[in-house]
């Protein structure tokens, strides 16, 4: 009989793209394995699971608004209804085992199948645990953490130390620098900033850019600049007439942006810090300083403490910002520097680790 296995979770590539990983990963270990994903209603996951070729469910689930305590009235009435379809999903699917990933849709799943004894797994990518993860890890049969030092959070019998899973694409990756700046469209000859705020877009790291844009082009310098759904309008006004800048809200192919680029700005969520080891680059963190108990700040200083990343603070960020990535960019030394040590992290083989510890226990 084939082995059944739900993966829960999403809210933002941080989330999703670990998960396809590890489901990929799961495949090649055993090509009979029927996956399916749950996610949340109208976020990114029910568009990029089913473009990776898996079956998902969504939930009508909302996270705790921490900026408007208002919008959190329907939340109870949002809970309840999804435990009721997750209850559906579960006893219709029957899985061996649930492996959660995080964002708050992982937790009426894992709820649910701790309480009907079916193994439950969870990922921690982060250094500083997530309540949701916090609360499930008590009865989970393994916990993977992208760190060490996580015993604070979790049962340290249950902790295996996997590090990240980083997708495929990126892991593999042989595309050249002229190839992939041709893809955007690019001249070879000159340094190149690629801007990301993770799959959401960042407000302070897209005003920053804003603020100066002119600066790239008197610095002879380059810019791929993804900037979420909510600013793109501004910056592709911002670009135009200009071909020294690339912007788009998401970008698809990042193999190809970080291949293109010569520094990298970038928050610090758990995942973009195990991408940015794995094609070693150079880069500035901002880190989301309103991330649960600021675990952006948490993961940047970890690199920065071993030379491997440098800081640029939220709030600095529209006065420094821009200045310290050309000086950086313009800067051959620091910047091989930096990329020597970032790559000394690398985990390439998360995914695999999971899926073989996952298969053992079911």
């Amino acid at each position: 009989m084939a082995k059944k296995i739900i993966i829960a979770g999403g809210g933002t590539g941080g989330h999703i793209f670990p998960a396809i990983a590890i489901a990929n990963a799961l495949k090649k270990e055993d090509k009979t394995i029927v996956l399916l994903f749950v996610g949340a209603k109208g976020k990114m996951e029910m568009e990029k699971v089913p473009q990776a070729g898996y079956a998902i469910e969504g939930l009508d689930i909302a996270g705790f608004n921490r900026s408007s305590l208002i919008k959190n009235i329907g939340l109870p009435l949002k809970l309840l209804k999804s435990f009721l379809q997750v209850r559906k999903i579960v006893n219709r699917f029957k899985p061996d085992a649930v492996i959660g990933v995080g964002g708050y849709s992982s937790f009426p799943v894992l709820r649910y199948a701790q309480q009907k004894g079916i193994p439950t797994f969870i990922h921690e990518a982060n250094s500083f645990a997530g309540k949701t993860n916090m609360l499930l890890g008590k009865r989970a049969a393994k916990i993977f953490t992208g760190n060490d030092g996580m015993e604070k959070f979790f049962p340290r019998e249950k902790i295996r130390v996997t590090g990240n899973p980083v997708r495929d694409a990126i892991v593999n990756s042989r595309i050249s620098r002229e190839e992939a700046l041709q893809f955007f469209g690019l001249d070879p000859q000159k340094k190149t900033i690629l801007v990301t705020g993770g799959s959401l877009g960042a407000r302070s790291i897209n005003e920053a850019i804003a603020a100066h844009i002119a600066a790239f082009e008197k610095n002879n310098l380059q810019l791929i600049w993804q900037t979420g759904k909510l600013f793109v309008d501004q910056a592709k006004q911002l670009a135009q007439g200009k071909d020294n800048i690339w912007t788009n809200d998401f970008i698809t192919g990042m193999e190809n942006a970080f291949a293109a680029a010569d520094v990298v700005i970038s928050r610090s969520g758990a995942m973009s810090v195990a991408e940015l080891c794995v094609v070693k680059q150079a880069v500035i963190f901002v880190p989301f300083p309103f991330a649960a108990e600021d675990h952006q700040t948490v993961n940047a200083m970890r690199l920065a403490e071993k030379h491997a990343a440098l800081i640029v603070k939220d709030s600095e960020a529209k006065n420094t910002l821009t200045a310290r990535a050309i000086a950086l960019a313009l800067n051959d030394t620091e910047r091989q520097e930096l990329k020597n040590n970032i790559g000394e992290l690398a985990v390439t083989n998360a995914d695999e680790v999971i899926a073989r510890e996952v298969l053992e226990v079911i």
